[in-house]
């Protein structure tokens, strides 16, 4: 089976003081089927970088260059702008980590759903975009649907809030979701939940998922593969079953400083870094 998302030799560069620019990410090459991707390492790795490169949202003063960028067999160097809106939340979407810089303030859940769905589906009538919308709340766990959908973002809890922004990208049936950082703000119960959710999704409409995280422990447990990022490139790439048996120094340290509950009461380990990780400017 071809693979839903192709990269190579992903570069993204922003303009430094002196007139140059300092790359971000550099050379990343990865594929993924339709199949859970964790991209995992500390901030200003280029982790979420990777993602809006790929969804086409980065800033226009970013400076880009990739050798292929594919997604279900279209080249997205080559698409239109108009093309690429169109994947934007449709075949595409993305999940942020907090919701609720993510949801319109002024208007309720339910008005944003449908919103959602008619920009989809320009024929629908109001009503079947209605119970559409009520059904997708349902779909991601949310009791009492038919109160949530006329409540105010700033009305939900921080994990009402995430379900309802999962609903939100997967009312259209994407091909393809990111998820950065969607459960660092939550408690370990109402994270539970939200995973339960994602894999359930994932599961069942046979979508790809790009899983961005921080927390090793988490990522080893809930996705597929896991790539390692540092200093902008990939260091690393392997089961996330295998995760703790992983080589790179680099992949160790950080496993290394991970507390647990049985473990000494020492301090944990400060990572040493090394000039090699970064590799080659």
């Amino acid at each position: 089976m071809s693979a839903l998302v192709e990269i190579e030799n992903l570069h993204v560069a922003f303009r430094n003081d002196e007139g140059g620019y300092n790359d971000a990410v550099r050379g990343v090459t990865l594929s993924l089927g339709r199949e859970k991707l964790g991209i995992v390492g500390e901030s200003g790795s280029g982790k979420s970088l990777t993602g809006r490169a790929l969804l086409g949202v980065l800033p226009p003063y970013a400076r880009i260059s990739v050798d292929k960028m594919n997604f279900d067999g279209i080249d997205l160097r080559s698409a239109s702008p108009k093309l690429r809106r169109s994947l934007r939340g449709g075949r595409m979407g993305m999940i942020l980590q907090d919701p609720k810089f993510s949801l319109n303030p002024v208007m309720t859940v339910g008005k944003q759903i449908v919103e959602a769905i008619r920009i989809g589906d320009r024929r629908i009538s109001g009503s079947d975009a209605r119970k559409k919308a009520l059904g997708i709340l349902e779909a991601v766990h949310i009791r009492e649907p038919e109160r949530v959908f006329s409540l105010y973002p700033h009305e939900l809890s921080g994990g009402m809030g995430q379900r309802v922004m999962i609903g939100m990208m997967v009312v259209r049936e994407p091909d393809l979701l990111i998820a950065d950082e969607p459960t660092s703000a939550l408690d370990v119960t109402v994270r539970t939940q939200v995973l339960s959710i994602l894999d359930e999704l994932v599961t069942r409409r046979g979508m790809g998922l790009i899983f961005i995280s921080h927390d090793l422990n988490l990522v080893s447990k809930f996705c597929d593969r896991v790539i390692v990022m540092y200093a902008g490139r990939i260091v690393e790439s392997i089961e996330a079953s295998r995760l703790s048996e992983a080589t790179h120094p680099y992949t160790r340290g950080l496993l290394s400083c991970l507390p647990h509950i049985d473990g000494s009461l020492e301090p944990l380990p400060v990572l040493n870094r090394e000039a090699s990780w970064a590799g080659a400017a």
